[in-house]
């Protein structure tokens, strides 16, 4: 077994320096990457924003604060915006104040010097977008609904600070949704705010919403010190949203005359469809480009020259066929007399789904990112004729497309199964199409690995191949077999194609065991085919595929097939339960995150409506539920199962893990429970992913290995 890796000892694996988002200079020298680092009492990570030389040059780190900084924009002049909750040291604040728990937008210079904050607002800057010409700004922040519409900021100070003196935290619905992953929805509401162009370049101090004099700071008066902390001159664009713009992303045109956003639209029946609208920035008027009720519109990208609109669109799901994904295009000088509509198919007659789309240089044609056969490559659609060329020949899988300006390189992040997410320059003119991107230099990465990846391919009962990773240590052979992890992904329409830092199969690979990571049906990246194998047929159809490509892993000569154990999360947590009810293969089946009773976590999930879609109503169609649910195979688990799961998880609800930990009590079946007050669906902090990785190992130890019980010291 390799020694001295850092998936060797947990401390070392929750301290490497994590790459999250990039995004390249106006000029294309240098691009600016977030990263996140553990902080100085390690309870939690720390992100700052870092500069990536283009050429491969040393990597230079540009932020620091105790807070971190995140999401680099830059504006035309190669100025560098963030969000950081970082103090204002050029603000006086009252002693009421809370401007400090929330994010505002910084800007650090071209030329050099201090950064300072150039937009804040009382719920924080959540997000901020750049117009690639005129360097017009938009950002986003929540808004309570009470406040109004020519004064929207200094409102929601008002009643922000209204219901903390009268101590509620209540939130009244009207419609869905109440909750999202791990939040609660409100009482805030999203909206965008158009910031004052002069306001980037003057320090002036004054409150949002139009021709009031800046405030002036007054120690004596906490209203008064409260607006003088924040920047001024954000002009509201989209008053009374209700949940409209909850996760939407958004763009300006090049002149920043415009807005394009996704927009939610939510009916009183929880149903929800989401459009593409266009704001008017001068006037705030808001018409509806793209919209039709059986498609989800989102990810709006603007080509450079302003004339067109791509973005995403994914048809729902019914009863008779599944989810359906593809990008499409649309004029952005439309008249609004013709009407919204579907937009036209990019990728008609292309069997896979886009994640990410970004404009080359020249408007002439989209990189995207798709899953595709275990890998996640980069693609160039021309958007005149639709022509889909393959950009990458790696096993690479790529997020965060940063074209050149003058089109000859591409930028991203490169992550695969065996390789944590690196900055990359892609050569599109020169050498051999396909060729190794060039890595740049960046904190974190590369990693040494305790093992060695393989590429595993059998045959499912229906004759169709099912492939999958194997990860395997470095001590495994025919003389020294490896115990092996059965490792099933979430989703489920997800593949194994990329690093993950919250299951990572090299953390076993370093204790000796192999781990299987298969792609079954479900899975993105075979076509839709592949998927529709197991539209409604969650459990029996998936199963199938995955026992056969086990059996076909565990017959190897360097795997003891004595001694193999199985997990998942979410999906695979739902997979962990079914299988635990149909098969007695395994020692241990470890399920987090996963879904149990299929008719309760319809009415107590934060997306019931994807449930409607997929399986019908269990009130009015139950067979479907039924079919599906694993706790009808209660009676028939006799293998030791670890149940995990976070109470702030609202996608799985807790009730799914205590419903679980109670039935396999009542039936007398070996269990453990493992629950984390204050997590979600994933575990984050850096001291519960250690206890959660701590835990697992020392259950697997047991049944797998065959050794003494040990509880983790700090459980």
């Amino acid at each position: 077994m390799s020694a001295g890796t850092p998936f060797h000892d947990l401390a070392d694996f929750v301290a490497l320096p994590r790459v999250t988002a990039l995004r390249l200079a106006p000029d294309g020298t240098w691009l600016a990457a977030a990263v996140q680092t553990l902080s100085a009492d390690k309870k939690k990570y720390l992100t700052s924003i870092w500069r990536i030389d283009a050429q491969g040059g040393p990597a230079r780190r540009l932020t620091r604060s105790a807070e971190g900084e995140g999401s680099p924009r830059f504006l035309p002049d190669g100025s560098l915006l963030f969000t950081s909750k970082r103090p204002d040291p050029a603000a006086k604040k009252g002693p009421d104040s809370d401007s400090g728990d929330v994010a505002a937008l910084w800007l650090l210079p071209a030329a050099g010097g201090e950064a300072r904050v150039v937009a804040a607002l009382p719920g924080g800057v959540t997000a901020a977008e750049v117009a690639r010409d005129s360097g017009a700004i938009v950002v986003g922040s929540p808004v309570l609904p009470a406040a109004g519409n020519g004064d929207s900021a200094g409102d929601d100070a008002r009643l922000r600070r209204e219901r903390k003196d009268a101590g509620i935290t209540a939130i009244l619905h009207e419609s869905a949704p109440v909750r999202f992953w791990d939040h609660d929805l409100g009482p805030d509401q999203p909206r965008l705010f158009a910031v004052d162009p002069d306001q980037v370049q003057e320090t002036e101090i004054g409150w949002a919403g139009g021709d009031k004099e800046p405030a002036l700071a007054d120690d004596t008066d906490p209203e008064g010190a409260e607006r003088a902390a924040l920047p001024a001159r954000l002009r509201d664009l989209t008053p009374e949203p209700g949940r409209a713009l909850d996760g939407e992303a958004f763009e300006l045109t090049p002149d920043g005359a415009s807005v394009i956003t996704g927009w939610w639209q939510w009916d009183p029946a929880g149903e929800s469809h989401g459009e593409l609208v266009m704001i008017d920035v001068a006037s705030g008027k808001r018409r509806v480009v793209l919209s039709v009720p059986e498609f989800d519109f989102s990810a709006p990208r603007v080509s450079p020259d302003g004339r067109f609109i791509a973005c995403l669109r994914e048809r729902h799901a019914t009863e008779s066929r599944p989810v359906d994904v593809t990008a499409v295009l649309l004029d952005a000088g439309a008249d609004a007399a013709d009407g919204p509509d579907s937009g036209r198919d990019l990728l008609a007659g292309w069997d896979r789904w886009p994640h990410e789309l970004a404009w080359a240089h020249d408007s002439s044609a989209l990189y995207l990112t798709a899953d595709d056969g275990g890998r996640g490559p980069v693609f160039r659609v021309d958007a005149g004729t639709g022509e889909i060329t393959r950009v990458t020949a790696d096993d690479g899988a790529y997020t965060d497309l940063n074209p050149g300006p003058d089109g000859r390189y591409l930028y991203a992040l490169r992550a695969a199964v065996d390789s944590p997410p690196t900055p990359v320059r892609i050569d599109l003119i020169l050498g051999t199409p396909g060729a190794e991107p060039a890595a740049l230099e960046c904190p974190g990465v590369p990693v040494t690995l305790p093992g060695r990846l393989e590429e595993v391919t059998a045959t499912a009962d229906d004759g169709q191949p099912v492939r999958s990773w194997l990860v395997l240590p470095d001590t495994a052979a025919a003389d020294r077999q490896a115990p092996l992890l059965l490792w099933v992904h979430g989703g489920p329409m997800s593949s194994w194609n990329s690093w993950s830092w919250r299951w990572n199969p090299w953390l076993m690979a370093a204790r000796g065991y192999a781990v299987l990571l298969p792609d079954p049906a479900l899975s993105t990246g075979y076509g839709l085919e592949f998927i529709a194998r197991a539209h409604r047929e969650w459990g029996a159809r998936p199963y199938a595929d995955i026992m056969a490509v086990t059996e076909a892993v565990l017959a190897r000569p360097d795997i003891d097939a004595d001694r193999a154990a199985m997990m998942g999360g979410s999906y695979g947590g739902y997979m962990a339960n079914w299988m635990a009810g149909h098969t007695d293969r395994f020692k241990a089946i470890v399920s987090h995150a996963g879904l149990w009773t299929l008719d309760q976590m319809f009415g107590t999930t934060d997306h019931p409506m994807f449930w409607r879609r997929q399986f019908g109503d269990p009130l009015t169609n139950p067979e479907m539920y039924e079919k599906n649910s694993p706790h009808r195979h209660i009676a028939r688990i006799r293998t030791p199962m670890l149940v995990i799961h976070g109470d702030k998880d609202y996608r799985v609800p807790v009730g799914e893990a205590l419903r679980l930990w109670w039935d396999l009590s009542r039936h007398g079946a070996e269990a453990k429970f493992l629950y984390f007050p204050e997590e979600n669906h994933w575990i984050l902090t850096p001291g519960h992913a250690r206890i959660w990785y701590e835990t697992v190992f020392a259950f697997l130890a047991q049944h797998v290995l065959g050794r003494e019980w040990q509880r983790p010291s700090l459980l």
